[in-house]
């Protein structure tokens, strides 16, 4: 049992009269971090797994109070509703149950924010807790085992991931890579109305894996993917984003003439499912990539203990049109943090016009020899 760094978080939600929301990628470990609350709580409590036909059907059929609660059961003080985007007018449901019988607390997980998120966000206005699981942290890897021992496995991270069976079943790492990717990866997107060519979700995600790290064009995207148009690729990724595979950061631009206003670039929150789309499962030593494959690991780290410290910071990166770049910007109370993230140890000179444009800034590069502090350490 991996102890997850947002459990004491969930925990403390409960019984505060909120419904809470708890989103994450498929096999992120959701049902096992709630079976674990569950436990230590230890009230009555019922679980049901929407991705059941009998769980959904009765769900669905529920159109009243009475009848939400004799599905939920009447005794029972935690009710978990896993993969609850796939039930009907979910968001409404949750309100009257909410509402009808506030001692009872939800719990409710979705894989997909699209979803979950979408249906229940005008109902539960002012009704929920929204909380965020990803894949294995650096950081958590560490509380479960030793510093030591994290960096000593930190080459099979970068290639591998986090993914919690990934992260416990050492040597079987590349099979369970495969069985994620080709049952679980697309289960959510290809469910959408609209999504119709899965040989293009595959294409287009394979793109994007081989574009870590790079400033990202929509139309390249499509010339890439072929027979398809920018748009479809925007609304493509912007599915991905929300089914929890990638997250892009935008921009960063204020006050200079040349810097790039609307690019962006797209990270993916795990080495391992970046490293299947693309077949590479090298040491990263011996890879053209470990720059990319170690930044990709770098800012996810740091995008995952933003979320679950609450460290409201704008994320972004910085460019300009004549090829001055920074590759991660924070922006937070009005201070501009940039950092430069270097596979080895170097000395940076950050760009004069960047420094002169934005006085209140700090500056740090990050490589092996102390990249601990920038991701939560």
């Amino acid at each position: 049992m991996i102890k997850r760094e947002i459990e004491d978080n969930i925990i403390s939600s409960c019984f505060k009269g909120k419904i809470i929301l708890l989103l994450g990628a498929r096999q992120v470990g959701k049902t096992t971090l709630l079976k674990e609350i569950i436990r230590k709580i230890d009230v009555p409590s019922l679980w049901l797994n929407s991705d059941e036909s009998d769980v959904l059907e009765a769900f669905s059929a529920a159109a009243t109070s009475t009848q939400l609660l004799q599905l939920v059961g009447p005794n029972n003080k935690l009710v978990v509703i896993d993969e609850a985007q796939q039930i009907p007018e979910i968001g409404k449901k949750l309100k009257l149950l909410f509402d009808t019988y506030p001692h009872i607390q939800i719990i409710a997980t979705g894989s997909s924010s699209f979803e979950l998120q979408d249906r229940t966000s005008e109902p539960l206005t002012g009704r929920k807790i929204t909380h965020h699981l990803f894949p294995v942290s650096y950081k958590e890897s560490v509380d479960n085992s030793s510093a030591l021992e994290a960096k000593r496995m930190l080459d099979t991270r970068l290639v591998y991931g986090l993914y919690p069976e990934v992260y416990n079943n050492p040597g079987k790492e590349r099979e369970i890579l495969l069985e994620i990717a080709n049952s679980y990866l697309y289960k959510d997107i290809m469910q959408l109305e609209g999504i119709r060519k899965p040989v293009h979700i595959e294409k287009l995600l394979r793109a994007l894996a081989f574009q870590v790290g790079s400033e990202v064009s929509y139309n390249e995207l499509a010339i890439t993917v072929g027979n398809i148009d920018t748009a479809t690729v925007e609304k493509y990724l912007d599915i991905f984003e929300k089914a929890f595979i990638i997250f892009k950061l935008p921009a960063f631009s204020r006050n200079l003439r040349n810097e790039i206003k609307k690019g962006k670039k797209y990270y993916f929150y795990d080495n391992g499912i970046r490293n299947v789309l693309i077949s590479n499962f090298s040491i990263p030593e011996m890879r053209m990539d470990k720059g990319a494959l170690w930044e990709n690991f770098l800012i996810s780290e740091r995008i995952k203990q933003n979320n679950y410290n609450k460290n409201y910071a704008n994320s972004y990166f910085w460019r300009t049109h004549n090829k001055a770049e920074i590759d991660y910007i924070e922006e937070k109370d009005g201070v501009i943090h940039a950092y430069e993230i270097k596979w080895k140890e170097q000395k940076v000179n950050f760009p004069n016009s960047f420094r002169s444009a934005y006085p209140n800034h700090t500056t740090t590069v990050v490589s092996h020899s102390d990249f601990e502090r920038f991701i939560g350490l």
